[in-house]
């Protein structure tokens, strides 16, 4: 269960990250005015993403300590992102001309620190609220 749990972060951040890479505009519209050279964020946090799924997925047999790296990494990665998240929300910014509900925006700022705990629990950096064996 949790190789499955593991596989779907990488997953998802490896999707998010080619996002990031490919259709920047959107992440630019939400970034919040006080960050520098916005456009380098963004590809940088894609390229980060990419590594934190990369780095979820290599055994640590292979390259050790390189899975709980990735799992501090991506916790980090998405206590960093939650201002534009926030910005998102509060500003009712709009991507593509359309601007979302707080049926939307409650949800995905509430499941901010589950990402943050799943990634540490997916890189092995913690183990609550599980027991080891």
């Amino acid at each position: 269960m949790k190789r499955f749990f593991r596989t779907l972060l990488a997953l998802i951040y490896l999707l998010a990250g080619i996002a990031h890479i490919r259709s920047p505009g959107g992440f630019l519209q939400i970034t919040p005015d006080w960050v520098p050279y916005p456009k380098q964020v963004i590809l940088l946090t894609g390229i980060a993403e990419i590594a934190g799924a990369i780095g979820l997925m290599i055994p640590p047999r292979m390259i050790p300590h390189i899975r709980y790296a990735a799992g501090i990494g991506l916790a980090l990665y998405a206590l960093c992102v939650y201002p534009a998240n926030i910005n998102h929300a509060v500003n009712n910014l709009a991507i593509g001309g359309e601007t979302a509900s707080w049926l939307y925006h409650a949800p995905r700022l509430a499941f901010q620190p589950v990402f943050i705990w799943w990634a540490l629990i997916a890189g092995g950096v913690i183990n609550w609220p599980f027991k080891r064996k």
